[in-house]
């Protein structure tokens, strides 16, 4: 008697983001650490002594620590196209792979914010029966993101014969 996996044993292929996300994630990292670098250094410097704006420096550590954290996480971010399901694999510490069945899902939409537009961005959404298997997977060229909402309706479409 064999037990384990017959047939298709072959890894899947795994697709990356586009560097687009990490560009708009890194800016936003920058943005917002000069703007309480800028604020710790000002309320400091008026309200105690203006030697005390100098802590407004403490910032600098946080911005290269968020910097290096962002980019493991973008690399971490990677999805790939099966026969029967959609995986989307993430997380660097707490690895999280969502495998979502064609035929579970419900509805796949293509969001895209104001800033991801700017960069060109888009965020595909997939929704299904089950609350907790609901998946995203953002940053995607628009392009991209159209082409897998329409792949994975047709064959959500195909497979759903059951419910």
């Amino acid at each position: 008697m064999e037990t384990g996996t017959t047939g298709e044993t072959s890894r899947p292929d795994w697709v990356g983001l586009p560097g687009g996300l990490l560009t708009l994630r890194r800016l936003l990292l920058v943005l917002w650490t000069v703007l309480f670098a800028l604020v710790t250094a000002l309320v400091l410097g008026l309200a105690v002594a203006p030697g005390w704006a100098a802590v407004g420096g403490v910032w600098l550590p946080v911005l290269g620590w968020g910097w290096w954290l962002l980019g493991r996480n973008w690399r971490s971010w990677r999805y790939a196209e099966r026969a029967d399901d959609l995986l989307i694999s993430r997380g660097v510490m707490w690895r999280e792979e969502t495998v979502v069945p064609y035929g579970r899902m419900q509805l796949v939409e293509v969001a895209s914010g104001p800033l991801e537009r700017r960069f060109g961005l888009a965020s595909l959404h997939l929704h299904t029966a089950a609350a907790a298997t609901d998946a995203k997977i953002p940053g995607l060229a628009p392009e991209e993101a159209e082409r897998l909402r329409d792949r994975l309706t047709e064959l959500g479409e195909a497979r759903s014969a059951g419910l």
